[in-house]
């Protein structure tokens, strides 16, 4: 079989690759083509196209990139036709996937959606859009099935994938992390900016505004794999932190706490049991259209996976170096951090077992015979 299939982002890229080999475990003879990053690449996907090449953030910035986005979705067009797939598959990445999504009903290709738009946030009325045009959806988190339930659309909820990807990765000593990254004996916060260079900018800088209230801590970065050691050289200032590039697993496995940029990243440290903040700033005129559009409680997967506030959210103008020393005050407090355990084991339960790549690969598989 031939599958074709679109991701983005860091996240994407990883879930995609544990699809791709799932893929391939089941159909030894599979042909894949893909957009995706390195590790898509690496398990065996013809890479066409880099997340990097396409990582635009917030509305302003995808309104000043119109022409660009015009010219991908036009190439991507052209790439899936001479490529003439079994199965086009979408991973997230919802702004550039509905539209080709859009584009491929009618040219009668097999469409497949893995990870969900987040329909449930905002515009609901793109479900409609959905139904048109996606064969087969396959959700990993499960009060997004009950969404879809509740608008009929056909819908399998197969476990979210990071449980699987955390499950999986190899134990890391503490001693060997520090002595490798030449940091010392204190016990370590991690710091995860995000992985663009628009949401590093505006949220690296606030955090590592603290370390000097935290002596007895050092703070180390996450270093995205998009991203070049001296762009975040030019916002560290020296003795404030250690970057750590490309082992964002390895420091949640060996971290007391974690300042985190919202994403999948708030769902990754709660699942290695890490005590977190989650943070938040993006651009004024595109955070004031969020407002408008997102209708959420919430903005962490945590919490609202769980449905209530179990990790703090410093939002917009509540992010600063003010409120961020005092919620990382509260999460290195024993007391706070055993309640907060307890909530994450929750979280686990709830996020089903593991498994999601191998469910949606033979569910994939099954449906092509």
């Amino acid at each position: 079989m031939k599958y074709y299939i679109l991701a983005g982002e860091a996240s994407g890229d990883l879930h995609g690759s544990n699809l791709i080999k799932a893929l391939r475990d089941k159909d030894p003879h599979a042909t894949i083509r893909c957009w995706g990053g390195d590790l898509m690449q690496q398990a065996g996907g013809d890479l066409v196209s880099h997340y990097k090449d396409r990582a635009f953030m917030g509305f302003a910035e995808v309104v000043s990139n119109l022409p660009k986005i015009a010219k991908l979705i036009k190439f991507c067009k052209k790439d899936i036709l001479d490529f003439a797939p079994d199965a086009l598959i979408f991973i997230d990445n919802s702004g550039f996937n509905l539209r080709i999504a859009k584009w491929a009903k009618p040219e009668g290709l097999k469409t497949y959606y893995y990870i969900s738009p987040q329909v449930w946030a905002s515009r609901p009325g793109r479900v409609k859009t959905i139904q048109a045009t996606i064969d087969h959806m396959y959700v990993v988190l499960p009060f997004v099935k009950d969404f879809y339930d509740s608008h009929k659309v056909p819908v399998h909820f197969v476990g979210h994938p990071l449980l699987d990807a955390i499950a999986n990765k190899a134990p890391v000593d503490p001693k060997t992390f520090k002595e490798q990254y030449g940091l010392d004996d204190r016990p370590i916060i991690a710091i995860l900016p995000g992985s663009r260079k628009q949401e590093i900018t505006k949220m690296l800088a606030v955090m590592l505004s603290i370390t000097n209230d935290f002596s007895d801590y050092q703070f180390v970065v996450a270093g995205a794999p998009s991203q070049d050691k001296s762009f975040y050289d030019s916002i560290i200032p020296e003795g404030s932190a250690t970057l750590v590039a490309n082992k964002t697993y390895d420091l949640l496995s060996v971290a007391t706490a974690a300042l985190v940029t919202s994403g999948t990243a708030t769902l990754e440290t709660a699942l290695f049991k890490v005590p977190q903040v989650v943070c938040y700033k993006g651009g004024q005129i595109s955070y004031q259209i969020a407002k408008r559009v997102i209708n959420l409680k919430y903005i962490s997967l945590v919490n609202l996976i769980l449905d209530k506030p179990v990790v703090t959210e410093l939002i917009q103008n509540d992010f600063n170096a003010t409120n961020l020393k005092k919620e990382l005050g509260k999460i290195l407090d024993q007391y706070h951090r055993a309640t907060l355990f307890l909530e994450y084991y929750d979280l686990e339960k709830i996020l089903g077992g593991k498994g999601a790549s191998e469910k949606t690969a033979a569910l994939i598989y099954e449906s092509l015979q």
